[in-house]
């Protein structure tokens, strides 16, 4: 009996020194998985609290963690130490990861942990604008019939999908409907994730007018000089058809998780990418590619202060796009991948400004063809992708399979976000919310919907 005692004495003094072992080394070397947690665990609670207005911890149980990844279920957050900073801990212990707002720059990951330096990248605080008397687009004013066929129609969750959060419908350039999820409005700014993209392709497009860049800009990045990358053009990159070599699957840990989470200088990282292939060989879909066209056009400019207050300077002002944050990492790059925050009005207004092919106000934005070229499908993407970061359909099939116009071009994010722009119906459709993708909502559905409730019957 004793014996047995002392037998089972050893097993639980021996697991106790298994789980002090493992807490130690969660402590000292977390693996790359529970940093990728909390870092995106801690991104996406600063984002929405500080840019969005939401809960931080209505945001960790919604957005975070109620998608059912079991990892993300054990982050605890913690304040930082400093204002403005939110971290995040697995099971409020281990990788501790921070996030810091900056203001106009919203939100960056803090990897490496320095915030005294993160913090000290910022603009000047541009003053919010709030009760433009004027009528949408140019301001705030829209008279919206909420008890519309049309009104009614967005609001059904079997159109508007679940985790739906904004919908916006823009006909002849006049906002004549719009649908809110729970706890949403229209002056909350929503996440547009990969939408982003597009954009960032635009304020390439405003450079280009002003012919500081071009399509067939080559040796982009000073990381690429004297190798095969150097003949790599802008309109590959544009394209997605660049032959580097980035893993997008965001199931693990994987490039871009690496990237977003893990690096301080995201560039830097998608710099080092080889190449694989021979441009206009293969047709990849890359984070990293978006990121890269970020610093390359940032690099067009002889200090970061000019670069940083780009973006708001030549779009999103003239648009009118007030809520509009594009966020930087920390060392400065803009996410032009991922990290894209605006009402649901002002994803709108972007949509709009692309069925006007670039023209607002009778002003050309962006150059003859730019807009052509963002719908154009391209070759090696199998007609999906276009020559300019937006896609030819959404997922689940053609536009043609859903009913919808030939000339229907989307922006597609993360979670559900997309833009659909039909300039043959003169329509621009937003639909924002948490969806994941096994949830398999298809916004074609919806637009379909909306383009048959708005045509006339014949008689």
């Amino acid at each position: 009996m004793r014996l047995m005692s002392k037998i089972g004495l050893g097993v639980v003094a021996m697991a106790g020194l298994a789980v002090a072992g493992v807490a130690v080394w969660l402590a000292v070397a977390p693996p790359d998985l529970l940093r990728i947690a909390d870092g995106y665990a801690a991104k996406i609670v600063c984002s929405s609290s500080f840019v969005s207005g939401r809960d931080p911890q209505a945001v960790l149980a919604d957005d975070v963690q109620a998608p059912g990844n079991p990892v993300l279920k054990l982050i605890r957050l913690s304040s930082g130490p400093g204002e403005g900073v939110v971290g995040a801990r697995i099971l409020g212990l281990f990788a501790p990861s921070y996030a810091v707002y900056r203001g106009p720059l919203g939100c960056a990951t803090v990897p490496d942990g320095d915030l005294n330096a993160a913090a000290h990248l910022s603009m000047p605080r541009i003053p919010v604008v709030k009760g433009r008397d004027a009528n949408w687009p140019d301001g705030d004013n829209v008279t919206v019939d909420a008890s519309s066929p049309l009104s009614q129609l967005i609001k059904d969750p079997a159109l508007a999908g679940p985790g739906m959060r904004a919908v916006v419908v823009i006909k002849d350039g006049q906002l004549v409907a719009e649908a809110y999820g729970k706890g949403f409005d229209a002056a909350t700014p929503l996440l547009g994730w990969s939408m982003t993209k597009t954009v960032n392709a635009a304020i390439i497009g405003r450079l280009m007018q002003a012919r500081r860049m071009s399509f067939d800009d080559k040796d982009l990045l000073p990381a690429w000089h004297g190798d095969s990358r150097a003949n790599i053009r802008l309109s590959d990159l544009l394209a997605m058809e660049s032959g580097l070599v980035f893993n997008e699957d965001y199931g693990a840990v994987t490039d871009v998780t690496k990237m977003l989470f893990l690096k301080p200088d995201m560039a830097e990282m998608a710099s080092a990418a080889p190449q694989g292939y021979a441009p206009k060989e293969r047709f990849s879909y890359s984070s990293g590619t978006a990121v890269l066209l970020s610093r390359i056009w940032m690099n067009r400019f002889d200090n970061m202060h000019a670069a940083l207050a780009y973006p708001r300077d030549a779009l999103f002002a003239p648009l009118g796009m007030a809520s509009a944050v594009l966020e930087a990492d920390e060392q400065g790059t803009f996410v032009g991948s991922s990290y894209l925050y605006a009402t649901g009005r002002d994803w709108a207004r972007f949509g709009e400004f692309l069925r006007r092919d670039g023209v607002w106000h009778g002003e050309r934005l962006l150059p003859e063809g730019f807009v052509g070229a963002m719908r154009t499908p391209t070759k090696a993407s199998n007609g999906l992708y276009t020559q300019v970061q937006a896609w030819v359909s959404a997922p689940g099939g053609s536009n043609a399979q859903f009913g919808l116009p030939n000339d229907t071009f989307w922006m597609l994010g993360h979670d559900g976000q997309s833009v659909a722009i039909v300039p043959s119906a003169n329509l621009v459709v937003v639909r924002l919310g948490l969806t994941p993708g096994q949830r398999n909502y298809r916004p074609q559905i919806l637009v379909k919907k909306i383009i048959e409730a708005m045509t006339p019957v014949k008689t």
